[in-house]
């Protein structure tokens, strides 16, 4: 008896892996050719959705304070051209200003001018002088870098430094600068940057009403070694 109990148990145990095999083939996904059902999430409504978080620049940034400025002199050069005297000359490839002094000197001044794309020739005036200018980016510099402010106001970290020189009704200015390691370089939108001392010096020398010559490049010969490096002037009046 006890040996046809021990052959039931083992007939048993033999028999589960088949009846699990059984049970498994009912099973849908083990048919052949079952094929899943594709998951499609429920409709969005973009209307009840939050707006997306974008960081924006202040309205108002604050420039910093506005320490005097002294006039850095520049050097005086032989400059021989039919330019009148008190005329301004920009030559953007060699990334100088002159201003002109008589038919054979002027005085010069190391520049950053605009990168590529950005530069321009022609002839326009000065029509405004400031000191301390507030900076009002225009729409399409916001648009590229939205953390920028809609006016920052006139300071040593200000990017328009302690003077700008408006040319006639353009956007483009003659002015100072926040970032002394640019000048020389081509980096702006057009404008063209001078050491704050430079800025400064130039805008007692050159008034309202100065012409401004920009030209891609001087006809060779037209300039030759420094003669002498001017004396400073201290003299330097706010024009606004």
């Amino acid at each position: 008896m006890y040996r046809y109990g021990w052959t039931l148990a083992l007939l048993a145990l033999i028999a589960q892996p088949a009846a699990a095999q059984d049970s498994m083939d009912w099973m849908p996904w083990n048919r052949p050719g079952y094929v899943a059902p594709s998951y499609r999430a429920p409709p969005v409504n973009e209307d009840r959705m939050p707006p997306l978080e974008i960081d924006r620049g202040p309205a108002v940034l604050d420039g910093g304070p506005r320490p005097p400025i002294a006039p850095l002199p520049p050097e005086l050069v032989d400059f021989i051209s039919t330019y009148a005297p008190s005329t301004i000359v920009i030559d953007t490839t060699g990334r100088r200003l002159y201003l002109v002094q008589s038919p054979t000197t002027a005085l010069v001044y190391p520049i950053s001018v605009g990168r590529e794309g950005f530069t321009w020739t022609g002839t326009e005036t000065i029509t405004r002088i400031a000191d301390w200018p507030d900076w009002h980016p225009p729409a399409e510099m916001r648009a590229r870098d939205r953390r920028l402010p809609e006016k920052m106001t006139g300071g040593v970290r200000n990017p328009l430094g302690a003077k700008a020189m408006y040319l006639g009704n353009t956007l483009y200015r003659i002015h100072g600068t926040d970032s002394e390691r640019t000048i020389g370089q081509a980096t702006s939108s057009g404008c063209f940057r001078m050491t704050n001392g430079h800025v400064v010096d130039l805008a007692s020398r050159a008034g309202v009403g100065a012409t401004v010559v920009v030209v891609n490049e001087l006809p060779r010969g037209i300039v030759e070694a420094p003669t002498r490096r001017m004396r400073p002037r201290w003299s330097v009046g706010a024009r606004d």
